[in-house]
């Protein structure tokens, strides 16, 4: 069995012992046509990882704290799909080029108060993301969550994440690639 295949397994033990956050029970897998409808939509393939939790797993609802978000149907509590989150996310930044959204970086989970969980697509392991917009800086709102999607869900698994451990002298590791990733963003059109 892969590694990839340990974790899936552990990741659906959880999942099925624990009641989403704001659901009655766990959505059930999306199907491949599904998956791609979404890759269509984003303009980007989405980390094999991801793909497959939401494959075997459900369509949201599991994970750290509110779950992940579903894929592309909002949820009942009105939590937006993880697609049409980031579709919105690249908008705003257009419209507001001191905010801008970096292409390939999709939300997968809502922390509350403006904060996402977010799977950075074009890095080669899933990095995962921390936006936290509310110190007001763009150029301070972004951290590294996890070096890949596989070690964040681990940290679930295991109770490792920053959410899990109370330390105030807790920092996250800015993301660098911010600026340069959002650069073609704000060139101007001619």
């Amino acid at each position: 069995m892969t590694e990839n295949a340990q974790l899936l397994e552990r990741v659906a033990a959880k999942a099925a012992a624990v009641r989403p956050w704001g659901r009655p029970s766990l959505p059930e897998p999306v199907d491949r046509v599904t998956v791609a409808q979404a890759e269509a939509a984003l303009g980007f393939p989405l980390p094999a990882l991801l793909a497959d939790l939401y494959l075997r797993i459900g369509d949201g609802g599991f994970g750290p704290e509110y779950g992940l978000l579903s894929l592309l149907d909002s949820t009942p509590s009105g939590e937006p799909a993880a697609v049409s989150q980031y579709l919105a996310n690249r908008a705003s930044g257009r419209q507001d080029p001191d905010w801008p959204w970096p292409e390939g970086v999709l939300p997968i989970s809502h922390w509350g108060c403006a904060m996402y969980a977010c799977v950075d697509c074009r890095s080669p392991q899933a990095s995962v993301l921390l936006f936290e917009p509310n110190p007001g800086d763009p150029d301070q709102a972004w951290f590294v969550d996890a070096p890949s999607l596989s070690e964040w869900l681990r940290a679930w698994l295991d109770g490792t994440g920053w959410y899990d451990v109370m330390d105030e002298d807790l920092s996250l590791t800015p993301w660098t690639q911010f600026r340069i990733r959002t650069a073609t963003d704000r060139a101007p059109t001619t």
